[in-house]
């Protein structure tokens, strides 16, 4: 459908809807101060700063925390500012930040030029079409937008988070398997001094042939663990050099302490697990604002459900006649296209409109759910292992420690063997090593805990 008024008329319309409608403009970092807000004080990161690229300042930064003993602290710290999970969620919040501005932008007008000819008759038609329903829409457009890129904000703290939890994880595995090799190294020292003196009383006749092969037995035996215990050191360093983002020489140069930290005297109360999560959790407060983001552009698809287009346009045409004076007509206005209805009453857009809407809404409820029973479990694994480690420390290794000490002056005191005396410091080793593994797993469980109260558990 077409309609034909002056051209002024339309261009004063036109004037005043771009006057309505504004601009917006690119943030200067892609929201990525707003991310650290949310991540400020948070135990995961311990107080560093996500970058979203590393620049000389940062790489200073790095070779100095690189030329000591790297703790946990400092992996975190190296990996949110050098590692490349951060430049890619930094990347993809800058991207939402784009399509924010380019949702709020005005729509471009189309020019439309035709020349027609019959016989001698000339006909020019130009015309300057704008979609006035974009602009009408560009309000509400802006605003799902922005709350998108509320959503694309609340997701890369996550990602800090996530980073930052997967970074102390391997800095844990990496430093106990670390401990581990070394107290595999002194069993398998052990079994290599029981199988050589097997050996030696064989030859003289002091002991047989099954008892030799016994020793030689335990000797394969710790060989293979020291051997797998090495691997899996190796394994754990490399998984904490890719997250923190090393190649080169730095991937090579930086240590490791001997030991993992000391447990914590007494387990803190942690309070309602369950609320806290509900109320921190950034996974939880991104399926709420998604949910939200969803309400509004319902709202935008029903209220342009029959009429999803509108163009106005300026139109001039000028018609050149076949007379011999050729005389000259021009017509000016605007012209308003509307499609109609007759197929297509927008019943599917509506349809999917709320069928998204209920997909999120589940979600929402899904994301609470999980987030509770997340900070539950993790609450009860942190409870078990913190246990678990204490026995350990408290009352498994003074008791080694003891029958030891009783084994050692046994055997000074001629009351026991030899092997009795290694028999009890291969069990000591392996009950350390057992102990090792009950503290990696504590504070595993330390910061699985921390993530299911404040970020989210996967």
């Amino acid at each position: 459908m077409k309609f034909l008024v002056p051209i002024q008329k339309a261009a004063v319309a036109l004037s005043s809807a771009l006057a309505l409608a504004g601009c917006a403009s690119l943030s200067p970092d892609g929201g990525g101060a707003d991310v650290q807000a949310l991540v400020a004080g948070n135990p995961l990161t311990g107080g560093a700063n996500a970058q979203r690229a590393p620049d000389a300042r940062s790489a200073e930064a790095v070779d100095a925390l690189l030329a000591r003993p790297l703790d946990a602290e400092a992996a975190v710290r190296i990996a949110l500012v050098n590692g490349p999970r951060m430049q890619d969620a930094f990347a993809t919040l800058q991207l939402s930040d784009a399509e924010r501005v380019q949702a709020a932008s005005l729509p471009n007008p189309v020019f439309a030029f035709s020349r027609l000819r019959e016989g001698s008759a000339l006909e020019i038609d130009r015309a300057l079409r704008f979609n006035v329903l974009n602009l009408i829409a560009l309000p509400w457009q802006a605003r799902w937008a922005g709350e998108r890129h509320e959503v694309a904000k609340l997701q890369a703290a996550q990602s800090v988070l996530l980073l930052a939890a997967d970074t102390r994880r391997a800095w844990v595995r990496a430093v106990a398997a670390r401990q581990g090799v070394s107290y595999m190294r002194d069993a398998k020292d052990a079994a290599e001094a029981g199988a050589e003196l097997a050996h030696r009383m064989a030859q003289v006749g002091n002991w047989s042939a099954l008892q030799r092969t016994r020793e030689q037995l335990l000797l394969a035996d710790a060989a293979a663990q020291l051997a797998r215990a090495e691997q899996a050191a190796v394994a754990s360093r490399e998984q904490l050099t890719r997250l923190m983002g090393l190649s080169g020489a730095r991937a090579a140069s930086y240590t490791l302490p001997d030991r993992l930290p000391a447990l914590p005297a007494s387990a803190p109360d942690a309070g309602d697990v369950q609320a806290l999560a509900l109320r921190d959790r950034l996974d939880v407060r991104s399926a709420q604002m998604q949910n939200t983001a969803t309400t509004n552009s319902l709202g935008l698809t029903r209220a342009t459900g029959l009429v999803n287009a509108m163009e106005l346009g300026a139109v001039r045409n000028t018609v050149f006649g076949n007379g011999p004076d050729r005389a000259r007509t021009t017509e000016r206005g605007f012209e308003l296209e509307l499609p109609i209805p007759l197929f297509d009453w927008g019943q599917a857009r509506n349809a999917r409109a709320e069928a998204l809407y209920l997909q999120s809404a589940a979600r929402v409820r899904e994301t609470g759910v999980r987030a509770a029973s997340e900070a539950r479990e993790s609450l009860a694994h942190w409870n078990t292992a913190y246990a678990i480690a204490r026995r350990y420390q408290d009352e498994v290794l003074p008791l080694r420690r003891q029958v030891n000490d009783e084994m050692v002056l046994r055997y000074n005191g001629m009351l026991s063997s030899v092997w009795e005396l290694l028999g009890e410091t291969r069990a000591s080793m392996l009950a350390v090593n057992a102990a090792i593994e009950a503290q990696r797993d504590f504070w595993l469980a330390d910061t699985d805990l921390q993530l299911a109260l404040t970020g989210s558990a996967t």
